[in-house]
């Protein structure tokens, strides 16, 4: 199992219509091997939405990994100095997350964990998941794909003729991310079109 032993901190964010993908990606790692501890944002851990209810996301987790999911910042705190992982996974990366975290703010359990991560130079993989990829948050992708230490999940245009500024990564190729970067590489081809408009 390619990530047999493997320590993965896991953090979702509010990007709630593909929050789903992003759990069943947990759980093929949990599958693989892997020791996940579900990390949560204020939005997935309070936000009922018609993609599900905030308990119900948190019981899957809970399901998924046999852990509580960590939902404050003082809780993730300690993921520095103690070195708890060998890599953070943020999928799905929101606009707002990705934003935040290319400009140091720090103010959320998710942007606080990746921050912790990084300190120790442990790889922090994002899968985005933004209607404004190509509009404000080009500048933030861009900066973040040159900052030592963050890999980009392979992504693309979701659905350009309706949301020509989205983007959203290949969910599916978040093991294969997860694998290049704790090698200090960056999975390419970053850029992936979707099936229907190739």
């Amino acid at each position: 199992m390619r990530f047999e032993g493997m320590k993965i901190g896991f953090a979702l964010t509010g990007s709630h219509c593909t929050l789903a993908e992003a759990v069943n990606v947990l759980e093929q790692l949990v599958k693989e091997g892997a020791i996940i501890t579900p990390i949560i944002s204020y939005a997935v851990d309070q936000m009922d939405t018609r993609f599900g209810k905030a308990e119900e996301w948190k019981e899957k987790l809970r399901k998924a990994t046999g852990r509580e999911p960590l939902r404050t910042i003082p809780e993730v705190e300690p993921i520095g100095p103690k070195k708890m992982f060998d890599c953070v996974v943020i999928a799905p990366c929101t606009g707002n997350t990705l934003a935040k975290f290319a400009n140091g703010i720090t103010d959320s359990p998710v942007l606080m964990a990746a921050k912790a991560h990084l300190r120790n130079l442990g790889p922090v993989v994002i899968a985005v998941s933004t209607n404004d990829g190509l509009g404000a948050n080009a500048k933030n992708i861009g900066i973040l794909l040159s900052t030592k230490n963050i890999y980009l999940v392979p992504f693309g245009q979701d659905s350009p003729l309706k949301k020509a500024n989205s983007l959203v990564a290949h969910m599916d190729k978040i093991p294969d991310t997860i694998i290049e970067a704790c090698q200090g590489k960056q999975i390419q081809p970053l850029l992936v079109e979707f099936p229907s408009y190739v």
